[in-house]
Protein backbone atom coordinates (compact mmCIF):
# COMPACT_ATOMS: atom_id res chain seq x y z
CA UNK A 1 0.00 0.00 0.00
CA UNK A 2 2.74 2.51 0.99
CA UNK A 3 4.44 2.03 -2.46
CA UNK A 4 1.14 2.70 -4.42
CA UNK A 5 0.88 5.50 -2.58
CA UNK A 6 4.68 6.53 -2.99
CA UNK A 7 4.06 5.75 -7.26
CA UNK A 8 1.13 7.99 -7.20
CA UNK A 9 2.61 10.62 -5.96
CA UNK A 10 5.46 10.64 -7.67
CA UNK A 11 3.11 10.16 -10.78
CA UNK A 12 1.43 13.67 -9.81
CA UNK A 13 4.52 15.63 -8.75
CA UNK A 14 6.11 14.56 -12.52
CA UNK A 15 2.81 16.48 -14.15
CA UNK A 16 3.24 19.54 -12.49
CA UNK A 17 6.89 19.59 -13.37
CA UNK A 18 6.09 19.08 -17.02
CA UNK A 19 5.41 23.08 -17.07
CA UNK A 20 6.58 26.09 -14.88
CA UNK A 21 3.34 27.65 -14.73
CA UNK A 22 -0.10 26.53 -15.41
CA UNK A 23 -1.92 27.88 -18.58
CA UNK A 24 -4.22 29.76 -16.67
CA UNK A 25 -1.46 31.86 -15.00
CA UNK A 26 -0.50 33.02 -18.43
CA UNK A 27 -3.67 33.79 -20.03
CA UNK A 28 -4.72 36.15 -16.85
CA UNK A 29 -1.89 38.17 -16.95
CA UNK A 30 -1.58 38.50 -20.78
CA UNK A 31 -5.76 38.73 -21.06
CA UNK A 32 -5.74 41.86 -18.91
CA UNK A 33 -2.57 43.24 -20.91
CA UNK A 34 -4.77 42.74 -23.54
CA UNK A 35 -7.82 44.29 -22.03
CA UNK A 36 -9.43 41.34 -22.70
CA UNK A 37 -12.20 39.11 -21.06
CA UNK A 38 -11.31 36.23 -19.61
CA UNK A 39 -13.19 32.51 -19.91
CA UNK A 40 -15.50 34.23 -21.77
CA UNK A 41 -18.59 31.37 -22.46
CA UNK A 42 -20.47 31.41 -25.48
CA UNK A 43 -24.23 29.90 -25.95
CA UNK A 44 -22.56 26.36 -25.98
CA UNK A 45 -21.11 26.56 -23.34
CA UNK A 46 -17.29 26.46 -24.86
CA UNK A 47 -15.33 29.17 -23.14
CA UNK A 48 -12.49 31.84 -24.76
CA UNK A 49 -9.84 31.80 -23.29
CA UNK A 50 -9.59 36.05 -23.89
CA UNK A 51 -11.89 37.72 -25.89
CA UNK A 52 -11.15 41.38 -26.78
CA UNK A 53 -13.07 43.70 -28.87
CA UNK A 54 -10.64 42.35 -32.30
CA UNK A 55 -9.56 38.82 -31.43
CA UNK A 56 -10.83 35.60 -30.20
CA UNK A 57 -7.32 34.25 -28.32
CA UNK A 58 -7.01 30.94 -27.60
CA UNK A 59 -3.74 29.86 -25.08
CA UNK A 60 -1.89 26.98 -25.02
CA UNK A 61 1.53 25.43 -24.64
CA UNK A 62 3.89 25.01 -27.69
CA UNK A 63 3.07 21.33 -27.92
CA UNK A 64 -0.54 21.96 -28.18
CA UNK A 65 0.02 24.43 -31.16
CA UNK A 66 -2.34 21.91 -33.36
CA UNK A 67 -5.02 22.20 -31.29
CA UNK A 68 -4.63 25.77 -30.59
CA UNK A 69 -5.82 26.14 -34.44
CA UNK A 70 -8.92 24.88 -34.73
CA UNK A 71 -10.20 26.56 -31.07
CA UNK A 72 -8.77 29.56 -32.09
CA UNK A 73 -10.85 29.94 -36.05
CA UNK A 74 -14.13 28.27 -33.91
CA UNK A 75 -13.97 30.72 -31.25
CA UNK A 76 -13.36 33.33 -33.88
CA UNK A 77 -16.13 32.63 -35.59
CA UNK A 78 -18.39 32.25 -32.94
CA UNK A 79 -17.81 36.12 -31.76
CA UNK A 80 -17.35 37.45 -35.18
CA UNK A 81 -13.77 38.30 -34.64
CA UNK A 82 -10.33 37.27 -35.59
CA UNK A 83 -8.96 34.20 -34.26
CA UNK A 84 -5.98 34.59 -32.40
CA UNK A 85 -3.33 32.30 -30.01
CA UNK A 86 -0.86 32.71 -28.23
CA UNK A 87 1.33 30.36 -27.78
CA UNK A 88 2.98 29.41 -24.38
CA UNK A 89 6.83 28.81 -25.23
CA UNK A 90 8.48 28.20 -21.50
CA UNK A 91 11.40 25.76 -23.42
CA UNK A 92 12.94 28.56 -25.79
CA UNK A 93 14.17 27.66 -28.60
CA UNK A 94 13.62 24.05 -28.25
CA UNK A 95 9.69 24.96 -28.80
CA UNK A 96 10.74 27.18 -31.74
CA UNK A 97 9.54 23.89 -34.22
CA UNK A 98 6.05 24.42 -32.90
CA UNK A 99 5.81 27.76 -33.31
CA UNK A 100 6.96 27.59 -36.95
CA UNK A 101 4.32 24.72 -37.54
CA UNK A 102 1.80 27.25 -35.88
CA UNK A 103 2.81 30.12 -38.20
CA UNK A 104 2.75 28.41 -41.31
CA UNK A 105 -1.07 27.52 -40.83
CA UNK A 106 -1.74 30.48 -39.77
CA UNK A 107 -0.74 32.48 -42.60
CA UNK A 108 -3.05 30.56 -44.46
CA UNK A 109 -6.00 30.73 -42.30
CA UNK A 110 -5.62 34.20 -41.20
CA UNK A 111 -4.96 33.65 -37.58
CA UNK A 112 -2.90 36.15 -35.27
CA UNK A 113 -0.19 34.65 -33.40
CA UNK A 114 1.78 35.78 -30.65
CA UNK A 115 4.10 34.34 -28.56
CA UNK A 116 4.91 34.43 -24.56
CA UNK A 117 7.86 33.09 -23.36
CA UNK A 118 8.25 32.10 -18.87
CA UNK A 119 9.29 35.88 -18.27
CA UNK A 120 5.80 36.89 -19.46
CA UNK A 121 7.57 38.39 -23.03
CA UNK A 122 4.45 38.69 -25.30
CA UNK A 123 5.91 39.34 -28.87
CA UNK A 124 3.27 39.44 -31.99
CA UNK A 125 4.53 37.01 -35.05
Amino acid sequence: MKLFILIALLAVLSLQAKHLHKEKYYQTIVCNKMNGVKEYTLYDNTRVDCLTKTYAIEFDFANKWAESIGQSLYYGTMTNRKAGVVLIMERGSKDIKYLKRLLRVAKEHNITVWSVDRALILKRR
